[in-house]
């Protein structure tokens, strides 16, 4: 065991700031460091392509708790700073200044990093990704000029980002090679909802298209090449995903694949060592393995994590759940659907208030609730049970009693 019996945490997202409070909220007795890579405290990165884009929000009210909680709080906290290797052996991590830190349990909550585009091309000035604070702001920056806004990738990054940049006064272009946005996420039907929406709203949508290079004028970026034809454009966004930042584990001998592998408890192959968040590729008790990269898996997980740590004997078993809100529609999704689940609608897609549901032998796997409130508590109820389609489909039959 390491000289220390303390916990030391790597990431500067939500996992990484709910830990260290759950912790703290069960009088965790032992020293608490937290080890960020970004020069501000741990923060929640879904504002960034939503209300910090259209000027609803400044980047800072995304922060968690700010650096002087921390302290409040007898947490050392170390931003801006590379944790460069983890000796298993000796139970230490090793920034890139060289200085060591002893832990008796280590979380990496390291997160994902956005997925590259490997052309020609796609590090010129103008080509932007959406991941970080810096990131967001470069985008914002570029808003304030208007012009064109090219976007490779429609999933939900890109069409927020889309959606915000409409709302800025852009002329934007969405270019994905799926028939649908969102298609592998929500199915055909659901993803023709969504390219509907960003139709009307102006947003071009260039769907079955693949970028084979970046137009390059006056040693910036000006727009992609497709597989349909030329995109001109001011600003490119690289929207195409994320990747787990698996760097740290791999190197140190942790076992992963998609992410860091982790049990139900969250443990990694190394019993000391737990990961969290986007990074982990962990076994849910009801639906198998997932990784999940969104914002309430990161917050619970994190405090899974910390009550692993504690002894407690909690495991994860919630069912995912994701939020967008793009133009006038807000929805949210709990549950997980997979590739041939049945749809089943309540209430009028044309409207713009319906529930969707997802079916898979007869058993609710997911549902989804757009632009009708206060209901996904109920939802959540529903997944996993065994309801008859036309029951799911009756606006007569209350919710409460599927």
């Amino acid at each position: 065991m390491a000289a220390s019996d303390g916990t030391v945490i790597i990431g500067g997202g939500l996992a990484a700031a709910h830990a260290v409070q759950t912790l703290h909220e069960n009088g965790y007795p032992r020293a608490i460091t937290l080890i960020a890579d970004e020069a501000v405290a741990p923060y929640e990165r879904p504002p960034l392509s939503k209300d910090f884009l259209q000027g609803k929000q400044e980047a800072e009210a995304a922060i968690v708790h700010d650096a002087d909680w921390y302290s409040a709080h007898d947490v050392t906290l170390l931003l801006g700073e590379h944790a460069a290797s983890i000796d298993r052996a000796a139970h230490t991590v090793t920034l890139d200044s060289g200085a060591e830190h002893p832990y008796g349990h280590l979380l990496l909550a390291t997160g994902a990093d956005s997925r590259r585009l490997h052309l020609p091309g796609a590090d010129l000035p103008g080509v932007m990704m959406l991941r970080r604070i810096p990131d967001a702001e470069k985008l914002k920056a570029a808003f304030a000029n208007g012009g064109r806004l090219a976007i490779v990738g429609a999933g939900w990054i890109g069409l927020e980002v889309a959606a915000s940049a409409r709302q800025a006064g852009m002329e934007v272009t969405v270019v994905a090679p799926g028939s649908t946005p969102l298609g592998s996420v929500l199915g055909d039907q659901l993803g023709n909802h969504f390219a509907d929406l960003h139709r009307r709203h102006g947003v071009e949508l260039r769907l079955g298209a693949h970028v084979t290079g970046i137009i390059e004028r006056d040693g910036r970026a000006a727009g992609l090449e497709t597989s349909t034809g030329d995109v001109e454009a001011d600003v490119v966004l690289i929207a195409i995903g994320a990747v787990p930042a698996v760097g740290l584990a791999e190197a140190a001998g942790v076992k992963t694949d998609n992410g860091v592998l982790v049990d139900s408890a969250l443990r990694t192959s190394d019993p000391d060592i737990l990961a969290a968040g986007d990074v982990a590729n962990a076994e849910n008790t009801q639906l198998g393995r997932l990784r999940v990269e969104h914002w309430d898996n990161a917050i619970r997980q994190g405090q899974l994590a910390a009550k692993t740590i504690l002894g407690h004997t909690d495991r994860y078993d919630w069912q995912p759940y994701f939020f967008t809100d793009q133009f006038d529609l807000g929805m949210e999704y709990v549950g997980h659907a997979g590739p041939d689940a049945r749809t089943v609608i309540r209430g009028d897609l044309d409207d713009g208030e319906f529930i969707a549901f997802w079916l898979e032998d007869g058993v609710v796997t997911a549902a989804m609730n757009v632009n009708i409130w206060d209901v996904n508590d109920t939802l959540r109820s529903v997944v996993g049970t065994s309801v008859d389609e036309d029951r799911l489909s009756d606006e007569e039959v209350p919710l409460e009693d599927l």
